[in-house]
């Protein structure tokens, strides 16, 4: 019988969505979820660690960048490896590392113990994001590629309404530890998660493994004849690079891999800002905790919309159009929120700033991953990730120094929403693969004139 060789990638691009997707989504989903949840939970408790410990807003702001810090080394480390080693593998690493030291550090009884669990779970919560973004994107079907990641993405931003809302209801009884109890749950389901979520089809074939590939396709696209003289490839630009962060720069991809990570930088430093500080800015505002707490929620439903939203939006109009009106409506509502408004408006605009922020945020993941091939997807995203952990770092210790100055509210607001403009600039100079054709085919003209 004569062996029949066919492209994964077409199969992939052209399948219809089908049980197999939904249980991929679904799972990197609930996994992201925890994963959001935990890093939510710094701008829950950060107004109980200030009173508890007695800590300045610098250091409280220095305290809430610990974890941020961990996820800039996670995304840098873990990204790579999973190119390596699988992304399946990593995940279940990332989970054992975010949630079992997340649990512990509601055991910490001081500022350093804090710091360093914060740190080491950090590891495994921005190792984790690159892994589910490429997973889910490396499934889903092309028509629906940017719905499926900024669906499962939306997860993120669920997290952080699950923590706010948990925040005000169980921490005036039990304090800020409990928030830190909850985020073990994922470590009860690793048995469940190992069984269900399936490994990279595009790694898989990496490693030969086609007796696997073969079932995987069937559940993807029934409609593909399969047997077993069948052997699928990669498409041959994916096969030689190296799966290192010198291959983010060849091929001409130098100008893009630097545009992404600036819009990387920040884009997270003004979500982290924004997501570690908003209910202490608040309360610098003249609103109480409870009513903080709310417009923390509130955000976090915006996120949501605006995720989801953006993803079906990109998927009609493309990823840029959508990345740079996010920015501009972002640093627009953001420097508004500074000025004395009533409730109602004020809640519209933190909608609106969690559905820019967080939105832009989960949109440029998915933008990352359509951009870089199979053999280096995860090291692009995670290095993209891990500069855009500094400008997670910067953030919420340059929010805590402004806090400290005592500057009016709107100034603080502006300082904000100022980044994610530039996030917006950074994007409209990235080049499409016609843009770059475009440019190629003007400098020949040129070159002949």
């Amino acid at each position: 019988m004569k062996t029949d060789k066919i492209d994964i990638n077409p199969i992939v691009d052209h399948a219809k969505f089908t049980p197999f997707h939904f249980n991929v989504v679904a799972w990197c989903l609930l996994i992201i979820l925890f994963d959001g949840y935990d890093l939510a939970i710094n701008g829950v408790v950060l107004p109980m660690l200030m009173e508890d410990w007695g800590l300045s807003a610098v250091q409280a702001g220095m305290l809430a960048s610990t974890a941020l810090a961990g996820m800039m080394f996670g995304a840098m480390i873990f990204g790579s490896l999973a190119d390596k080693i699988g992304r399946k593998k990593v995940i279940m690493i990332c989970i054992v590392l975010f949630s079992g030291l997340t649990f512990a550090g509601g055991f910490a009884s001081n500022p350093t113990e804090f710091g360093i669990l914060r740190f080491l779970a950090g590891l495994g919560i921005g190792g984790v994001m690159p892994n589910l973004v490429a997973l889910t994107s490396e499934y889903a079907p092309k028509k629906m590629r940017s719905t499926l990641v900024t669906g499962m993405f939306s997860g993120y931003a669920v997290g952080g309404v699950m923590a706010a809302l948990l925040g005000s209801w169980l921490t005036p009884s039990f304090g800020w530890e409990v928030m830190f109890f909850i985020a073990g749950i994922p470590l009860l389901l690793l048995p469940v998660i190992w069984k269900f979520l399936p490994e990279s089809l595009g790694f898989i074939v990496k490693q030969n493994d086609q007796e696997q590939a073969r079932k995987i396709v069937k559940c993807i696209a029934p409609n593909v004849t399969v047997n077993d003289k069948t052997v699928f490839t990669l498409p041959q630009e994916s096969v030689p690079e190296a799966a290192n962060v010198v291959s983010l720069f060849r091929r001409g991809r130098a100008m893009n891999t630097l545009l992404f990570w600036t819009a990387f930088f920040t884009c997270l430093l003004t979500m982290y800002a924004l997501s570690s500080w908003l209910p202490k800015l608040m309360m610098a505002a003249g609103y109480s905790m409870d009513n903080s707490l709310m417009f923390m929620m509130v955000m976090n439903v915006g996120a949501v919309v605006g995720i989801v939203g953006g993803g079906i939006l990109a998927d009609r109009f493309h990823l840029k159009p959508v990345l740079m009106f996010l920015g501009i409506m972002g640093a627009i509502v953001m420097s508004l929120m500074g000025f004395q408004s009533n409730e109602f408006l004020l809640y519209i605009l933190v909608f609106l700033a969690g559905a820019a922020s967080i939105g832009s945020q989960m949109l440029l993941y998915s933008y990352v991953a359509q951009y870089y091939p199979l053999a280096v997807r995860s090291t692009g995203i995670g290095w993209s990730s891990a500069i855009g952990r500094m400008g997670a770092i910067v953030g919420p210790i340059l929010i805590g120094g402004l806090l400290g100055m005592n500057l009016p509210a709107y100034f603080n607001f502006i300082a904000v929403g100022l980044p994610v403009l530039i996030t917006a600039i950074a994007v409209a100079f990235i080049m499409n693969e016609k843009d770059k054709e475009k440019v190629q085919m003007t400098d020949a003209i040129s070159a002949k004139a």
